[in-house]
């Protein structure tokens, strides 16, 4: 009888591991980390990118919405608080570790009102904990995030728009 609990309790445990265990997604070639490097850790991202109406680098007198900054709540693969996603790009997980990235390389959406999808490397790692030994980060299969075409112009200069976005991003670690 114990046995038989013992291996039931056991089967369930390794369901339970093997539904909680990141797996590496399949992305465009252009996306792929180096070989070198293990996926840690999977979060989700919910929360909206924020743009600011200024006129056009190349044509001050053209005015466009631009990107200043993400804010978004992250959960682990359960859907528990796992950090929060800000201006840098930063990620910071619930233990304080936290990571800045450096935009290597971008791929449009599927989707036309969904924001890219990137590869960034590490700029910065701080911490000991989840996030303080990421090399690269994943932003994929977003949803929504992307500025409108209109709604920006000379009467709006400095206006703020915040737009829903959701995302799953994937970090990685030294290892094989």
């Amino acid at each position: 009888m114990f046995k038989l609990a013992f291996r039931t309790l056991l089967s369930l445990a390794l369901v339970a591991c093997a539904a909680t265990t990141p797996h590496a997604p399949e992305v465009p070639a252009k996306l792929s980390v180096p070989a070198g490097n293990k996926l840690a850790v999977e979060m989700h991202a919910s929360g909206v990118q924020i743009y600011t109406c200024q006129p056009k680098k190349d044509d001050p007198s053209q005015f466009e919405w631009a990107f200043k900054a993400p804010d978004a709540r992250l959960t682990d693969l359960q859907g528990h608080d796992a950090g929060h996603h800000y201006a840098g790009p930063t990620w910071e997980a619930k233990d304080g570790s936290k990571v800045i990235g450096k935009l290597e390389q971008k791929v449009d959406a599927p989707g036309t009102s969904d924001i890219p999808w990137l590869l960034l490397s590490a700029k910065s790692t701080e911490g000991n904990g989840v996030l303080g030994k990421v090399t690269f980060i994943q932003r994929l299969a977003t949803h929504g995030g992307k500025a409108p075409a209109e709604g920006c112009d000379a009467a709006h200069v400095g206006h703020e728009l915040r737009v829903d976005y959701s995302a799953t991003y994937y970090f990685y670690v030294a290892g094989s």
